[in-house]
């Protein structure tokens, strides 16, 4: 992006940060507390993938009180379930906000899910932080987005799938789910790989519904047009449960990672706890975090996970630490501000640097995205992944893409005096018109 937003690495350094724990103490009257919402879903084609960060977000609540909480006070956990459900997401957003009193939400996980709850946020003026890779062509002044953009996940994969290591791909099957988040982050995958001198004719597009489970003609389809002489790839932004059959199917097909590799941005390790990940090894995916990851930070917080959640066996996640590192900015911004008003947390999140469980620390910029590592990881047969390429710094969140025309002149800052998510260098206004 342009200014100060630019997409290319950048290494941030930050000194050590330690934390005293203190003895945690019994619990206080309820209008004593801090309550935190939780807007995941527990039922639904998402439970699959949206139940872990419930339980990550109590975890870390959890620990935050074990410190002596915050402000003084203990954080207090609502829990809701809109059951994959969006328009009940914004109804139960607007519960946690009017009846609750939450301080600030944590949740979504589709792009459908959070846009169903942006007005809830902006008419209640309350926060959310959402914790997933999304499409971009927003920013909005009550969300951070601690997820990864389009130029933090897709650009990069689909960069290292035409660079030698990845297998020089020229051929490229764009495979998602049938919502916002897909189609947006292929028309813009699209443009890019055109831009790069890619054929239409090397570019297929396919979408299916939610919770789809008949795989057998898409794969057949796939498999069909990976068999011209070029080396293909399939990008996938299929999302849910859905991905459990694609991948069966996959294997039932025979297409192995050495024919037709697969680059998932949906797909992690708790993903893969359902799959016989045998026929799967080889397969890709984009993230920003993987529980394979080797760092002191990662080592502690796998074993805080597995002793709170008494099961050794479940598995951490990309989006589980794009929670860790919102909620410990969240924390730190509230301490800085002195309050929870979230007009003053708002301003105060801006500028945070909080560890991340890669080795470095990550900051929240001024247009509500924050700076991540970019990994590219291969399925194992023990379902983890192995990194096979990284940055070596971290990327900035780009918002806007420098690929799509309503979109390419656009910036956001949230700080005073421009304060805008929308705006229009080319212009010099506020109110740009972006994609979706």
């Amino acid at each position: 992006m342009r200014g100060s937003f630019s997409t290319i690495t950048k290494m941030f350094s930050a000194g050590a940060v330690t934390a005293g724990l203190l003895m945690s103490v019994p619990a206080r009257a309820a209008d004593d507390t801090i309550k935190v919402g939780i807007l995941h879903s527990l039922s639904g084609t998402m439970a699959i993938s949206e139940t872990t960060l419930k339980d990550a977000m109590l975890m870390l609540i959890d620990e935050q009180n074990a410190k002596g909480g915050l402000l003084g006070k203990k954080l207090e956990a609502v829990v809701v379930d809109p059951a994959s459900n969006w328009p009940l997401f914004a109804e139960k957003a607007r519960e946690l906000i009017s009846k609750d009193k939450v301080a600030a939400v944590f949740g979504c996980w589709t792009s459908v899910s959070r846009k169903s709850v942006l007005p809830v946020f902006s008419e209640l003026d309350n926060i959310l932080f959402y914790p997933v890779q999304y499409e971009g062509e927003e920013s909005e002044r009550n969300v951070f987005y601690t997820g990864a953009a389009p130029n933090q996940q897709a650009i990069p994969a689909v960069d290292y799938l035409m660079s030698e290591d990845g297998g020089s791909v020229k051929r490229w099957v764009l495979e998602g789910t049938d919502y916002v988040y897909p189609r947006t982050t292929n028309k813009i995958l699209e443009a890019y790989l055109k831009a790069k001198g890619v054929a239409a004719e090397d570019i297929m597009v396919n979408y299916t519904p939610f919770g789809f489970s008949d795989w057998q003609t898409e794969v057949a389809a796939i498999k069909k047009f990976g068999s011209a002489g070029k080396k293909t790839a399939v990008v996938s932004t299929v999302n849910g449960d859905a991905n459990v059959p694609f991948y069966k199917e996959l294997g039932n097909q025979g297409i192995k990672a050495e024919d037709i590799p697969v680059m998932a941005f949906s797909v992690g390790e708790e993903e893969l706890a359902g799959l016989d990940t045998a026929p799967l090894v080889g397969h890709l995916a984009a993230w920003n975090y993987f529980q394979s990851i080797d760092t002191p930070e990662n080592a502690k917080f796998i074993a805080d996970w597995h002793k709170f959640i008494k099961n050794d066996k479940r598995t951490t996640n990309d989006p589980m630490e794009a929670h860790y590192v919102g909620f410990n900015m969240w924390v730190k911004a509230v301490e800085k501000a002195g309050t929870t008003d979230p007009d003053k947390v708002i301003d105060a999140v801006i500028g945070v640097s909080v560890p991340n469980l890669t080795g470095g620390y990550s900051t929240m910029m001024p247009n509500h995205h924050i700076t991540k590592p970019v990994l590219i990881g291969e399925i194992q047969a023990d379902g983890q992944f192995e990194t096979v390429s990284q940055t070596p710094g971290l990327v900035m969140g780009d918002e806007w893409s420098d690929y799509l025309a309503d979109s390419k002149d656009l910036i956001s800052d949230w700080r005073a005096p421009l304060s805008c998510g929308n705006f229009n260098v080319a212009t010099g206004k506020c109110g740009g018109k972006g994609t979706n």
